[in-house]
């Protein structure tokens, strides 16, 4: 026998062996899935030959940020005036140190250009600090009107509520009450009375039209 015949031979051997072990099946080649399978979850991403990849391809998912107004926003609970107050009252204190300071750069400013800025922003700060004084007292006199309902309830009486006219004559009274403490009453009646006249020159006939 020839040495050719005897690799042919154990070739065939070997083909038999083989076959009895499968049970004479093809053995199947792994598909795409199979494969992306064996890579895991750590694996890296496979994208498609077939479809252009995008020049800003996102990698991470990020999530869009909602903005919110907290002036309409449930979250930022119940506006009230008073506990708004209480908790920035000490920004009463740094306001009052900055308009003093203001005061001294102002006496000491020699440019008038800037002694000008400084003018109109004491102007400001002293506007605004009279309006804050302003809403203070309307809120205390809220407060007291509210408390006086409570106790003619409490006694079973009926709550008055008052108008906006009231309310406008209680607040004109106050304001003269404080203008004559202070010794100005004097000074705003005759502003007034001047700002009344000039108002009434305006609606009287010219001389051309007579």
């Amino acid at each position: 026998m020839s040495f050719e015949e005897l690799l042919r031979m154990q070739s065939d051997a070997r083909t038999r062996v083989s076959k009895k072990v499968t049970g004479g099946k093809k053995t199947a080649k792994p598909t795409k899935a199979s494969a992306k399978q064996q890579q895991g979850k750590k694996g890296p991403l496979e994208m498609s030959a077939k479809k252009p990849v995008p020049f800003l391809r996102q990698v991470v998912p990020v999530r869009k940020k909602v903005q919110r107004d907290p002036r309409f926003d449930d979250l930022s609970g119940e506006y009230k005036p008073e506990i708004f107050m209480k908790t920035y009252s000490f920004l009463d204190g740094i306001k009052k140190q900055e308009k003093e300071m203001v005061q001294k750069q102002l006496k000491k400013c020699r440019n008038l250009e800037q002694k000008e800025k400084l003018q109109r922003l004491l102007n400001r700060m002293t506007q605004q600090e009279q309006a804050q004084k302003k809403q203070q007292k309307l809120r205390e006199r809220e407060l007291s009107l509210k408390k006086q309902q409570r106790e003619l309830a409490k006694q079973g009486k009926k709550p008055f509520f008052l108008k906006k006219s009231e309310k406008r004559k209680l607040e004109l009274a106050e304001k003269y009450a404080e203008l004559k403490r202070s010794g100005k009453l004097e000074s705003f009646l005759n502003k007034k009375r001047k700002r009344n006249a000039i108002k009434d020159k305006r609606h009287l006939p010219s001389h051309k039209s007579l």
